[in-house]
């Protein structure tokens, strides 16, 4: 008998138990193991994007239009572009052309289909020297994608150069070249001998998507999970792209992303989620979904730091290689229980979402922040996991969207006066609610910045104005950055933060840069410490806490507050600080 691997030998088993009752059970039950992972479109994802479609020199030709040529003259090669046949057609393909090596073995081959002459005729036999041994293949429809000649042309009848029909052309006169859901890049994968198909089923979710439908789509032509029609769609509203027509997504649509990893993975038919977005923006995504999600499975960002269409983009691997993650399991604990949270796979390394950051625009330019590892393991050889975070995050995170409140009380300044408003978190269904995502400002300070003549909260015009600015958010918050490692600035933005705090306004410290060392809490201030995370990333977890504790309670007076106020404001800052040394 041949060697099973384990999984297969499982397989084999369970169909020998349930096989003796009936076929059909048997049959049905082999489909079920079949795992399925749930694949995310995020926004502005490189990608998700491709290279301008251009007319190729074989419509040109056609057409009688000029060739492209290159600056010497010389007409271009045309490249090919993945497109659908819409009938049948036998193609005549030459014997041996496929490396440039076949023929010297050609005694190892079987006979061609036939032969074409010089006219492109097909005969059976050779009927001359000049003939060519060939393969005759009909391809069809259903085979799926092809490379072919891209033969669109303008509604002008010019040609396509790029995007766009001219530079400057509104959006309305463009093209999109990002994709509406991640299925068509998969198809390609497969098309390219990925043999993505062959190790997983997948489903296609539009959670904040790069590309559009402008016009709508019936449901019946939709790759992505959804009810019913799409209706028209708009940028800036329900796709975000960047580039001449750039569109960055809200604060809200924080609360879609987790939603509909939520929902997808709570279903319990996935071994895991794929996250598809920008290369700047996926790596605080990431954490974000870290914290809030509460599931088992894993979840694995991924980013491209070239276009589809590139030479050699990264984008595709990176997809190839979280899915092998997914399936190995290596994430997982004792239990089965992802051990992990949330990571970012790119460029073979497993990194951690917490920790991973980018540090330049090119593969391999993601780097580990914090100084404590970052980096879990490897995917170079085999999925291989070299260390386990104490770190809370998924299933044990304690601001994971089902351990939030239905509401919390948050406070808003309205014609000079404070008020309680109830700020509802979650609605009936458990869903995280747009409206509740706090607002967070990050403010930067420094040393030798004061006037001269003392230090006072009232020289910091810009800290006070953005105060505020955010008394008119029922929830939010301060992220200050300041020196390494200590997260210290000057006397003046630093009593100016005191007194956002004595408003009710949470404050996080956070040391400049990468800082490679623990900022040192300190329970005597009413501020949070916050950890070894980088600016960007406390962003994040605090808007996270603040939904989970509310706001810090507010001085009467903030310019002078009691001992009792200043005390009560540090009990509520030492359940914040809590969050931020455990996530």
């Amino acid at each position: 008998m041949p060697h099973l691997s384990p999984r297969l030998a499982k397989m084999r088993t369970n169909l020998f138990c349930i096989c003796s009752a009936t076929l059909f059970i048997c049959i049905a039950h082999a489909a079920e193991t079949k795992p399925k992972i749930a694949v995310f479109s995020g926004p502005t994802a490189t990608i998700q994007n491709n290279k301008p479609l251009t007319t190729s020199n074989k419509a040109r030709e056609q057409y009688g239009l000029p060739l492209l040529k290159d600056e010497w003259g010389k007409v271009l090669m045309d490249w090919p572009r993945y497109q659908r046949l819409a009938a049948p057609v036998t193609v005549y393909i030459e014997m041996f052309s496929a490396h440039p090596l076949e023929a010297d073995v050609a005694d190892l081959y079987a006979a061609p289909d036939g032969y074409v002459n010089a006219k492109g005729e097909f005969s059976k036999t050779k009927n001359s020297l000049d003939d060519k041994p060939v393969y005759a293949v009909t391809l069809k429809p259903e085979d799926g994608l092809y490379a072919l000649p891209y033969m669109g042309r303008q509604a002008s009848g010019e040609p396509w150069e790029s995007v766009a029909t001219k530079p400057g052309a509104p959006f309305s006169q463009s093209r999109q070249t990002f994709v509406p859901d991640a299925s068509r890049i998969f198809e390609e994968i497969e098309r390219n001998g990925g043999a993505i198909y062959a190790k997983a089923d997948y489903d296609f979710y539009r959670a904040v998507p790069a590309g559009g439908y402008t016009k709508g789509l019936p449901k019946n032509k939709r790759t992505d999970v959804g009810d019913g029609d799409i209706p028209p769609e708009k940028l800036g509203e329900d796709f975000f792209t960047y580039g001449p027509y750039a569109a960055a997504q809200g604060r809200a649509k924080m609360a879609r992303s987790v939603n509909f990893l939520q929902k997808a993975l709570a279903s319990g038919q996935y071994a895991g989620a794929i996250w598809l977005e920008g290369s700047p923006s996926v790596e605080n995504t990431s954490y974000w979904l870290s914290l809030m999600v509460d599931t088992t499975v894993p979840i694995s960002g991924n980013s491209a730091h070239r276009d589809r269409g590139s030479i050699s983009p990264d984008g595709d691997g990176n997809i190839l290689q979280s899915v092998n993650f997914i399936l190995s399991k290596v994430w997982a604990d004792e239990s089965g229980r992802n051990s992990l949270g949330a990571v970012m796979i790119q460029d073979d390394v497993i990194y951690s979402a917490r920790e991973i950051q980018k540090g330049d625009a090119r593969p391999g330019g993601y780097v580990v922040t914090g100084g404590y590892g970052g980096i879990f393991g490897s995917m170079a050889a085999e999925p291989y996991v070299t260390n386990i975070p104490t770190r809370k995050h998924t299933w044990k995170s304690d601001v994971r969207i089902t351990q939030l409140p239905t509401t919390i009380n948050g406070q808003v300044k309205r014609k000079g006066k404070f008020e309680m408003v109830v700020v509802t978190i979650k609605n009936s269904s458990g869903e995280l609610s747009p409206e509740a995502i706090p607002k967070i400002s990050l403010l930067k300070g420094d040393s030798w910045f004061d006037d001269e003549g003392g230090a006072g909260p009232t020289n910091e015009k810009g800290i006070n104005a953005n105060i505020e600015q955010l008394l008119e958010y029922p929830l939010a918050g301060i992220v200050a950055e300041g020196t390494a490692p200590y997260a210290s600035m000057s006397a003046s933005p630093t009593l100016a933060l005191e007194k956002a705090a004595y408003n009710g306004l949470p404050v996080v410290r956070t040391a400049r840069g990468d800082a490679s060392g623990l900022v040192r809490v300190n329970a005597n201030n009413v501020f949070i410490e916050g950890n070894n995370l980088t600016t960007t990333k406390a962003r994040y977890l605090l808007a996270a806490a603040l939904m989970k504790l509310g706001p810090l309670p507010r001085a009467a007076n903030p310019d002078k507050p009691t001992p009792a106020e200043i005390d009560a404001i540090k009990k509520k800052t030492a359940l914040y600080q809590e969050i931020f040394q455990t996530h």
